[in-house]
């Protein structure tokens, strides 16, 4: 059965490249992430996903870095058996399916309203979905803030504008007794440089945010402390990557600098 194309705004709408690359990435012989609910989700929407223009480095760091967050949550709920899950900018991720938590960890999904209702529409499960503009205050009312949390924001921070990423998570941590922040974390020069990627100039988005010390989220005024960067160019899976893009990947992961210009994970503890 085939939905309907979805209405979406730009910003939005890159839900639908995300969707795509792990979709992808499920086709392939020796997946990276293996999500084939993607790929189902994928084949049922009315979409022209050929626009995208996705590239097969495109499919394999999406895929990689879905991985290593998934990791992180998996981590967090073994540790906190009782915790809140918060997936930032949700769009159709298929995290929770993934995750696999027990029926005691409470799991939000947060995205604009469109987007949520595309996703109760298309992913119906028991996550609690929450329609939100994350620069707006206030959303964080409805999630209860007494047990520690795990928060992730996978693709988020290019697309918020200003501060606006500082003073949510500065919200975040402030509603929560505890918990850790995972992110992809870009660069300045790899924000900058998204705008010029063939997808994301496909949908006309020109992305801003990003920052390069690591360190730097500790001087939000969040009570962030840095516990791990993982530069994903050095992750075992680049294995699987095809080639030439495996070689040029295990090349940049000899130089620090030019690996935190790809794909990294950031993760902190509040």
């Amino acid at each position: 059965m085939h939905r309907r194309q979805p209405e979406l705004g730009l910003i939005q709408e890159t839900l639908l490249l995300t969707l795509y690359a792990r979709a992808l990435d499920a086709e392939l012989p020796s997946p990276i992430l293996g999500d084939t609910l993607s790929a189902e989700l994928a084949d049922t929407i009315d979409y022209d996903f050929r626009r995208l223009k996705v590239k097969p480095n495109l499919v394999v760091t999406t895929a990689l870095r879905a991985k290593k967050l998934d990791d992180v949550v998996r981590a967090y709920i073994a540790t906190h058996p009782e915790c809140v899950v918060l997936d930032l900018g949700c769009g159709l991720d298929t995290r929770m399916a993934r995750c696999d938590p027990p029926a005691n960890v409470d799991w939000y999904d947060i995205d604009f309203p469109e987007v949520v209702d595309l996703r109760s529409e298309c992913l119906p499960g028991r996550s609690h979905l929450i329609a939100a503009d994350l620069t707006k205050p206030g959303w964080l009312d409805t999630i209860p803030g007494d047990r520690p949390a795990v928060i992730i924001a996978e693709g988020l921070l290019p697309f918020m504008p200003g501060d606006s990423f500082q003073q949510m998570t500065r919200e975040l941590a402030g509603h929560f007794p505890s918990g850790e922040l995972a992110l992809n974390g870009y660069t300045r020069f790899a924000a900058w440089a998204m705008k010029y990627h063939p997808t994301i100039k496909a949908l006309g988005i020109k992305a801003a945010q990003g920052f390069d010390d690591p360190h730097e989220p500790e001087d939000w005024n969040a009570d962030l402390e840095l516990v791990e960067e993982e530069m994903l160019t050095r992750a075992p899976e680049v294995a699987r990557f095809p080639q030439p893009l495996r070689a040029f990947t295990r090349l940049t992961a000899r130089n620090t600098a030019l690996s935190r210009q790809g794909a990294r994970i950031l993760r902190y503890q509040f």
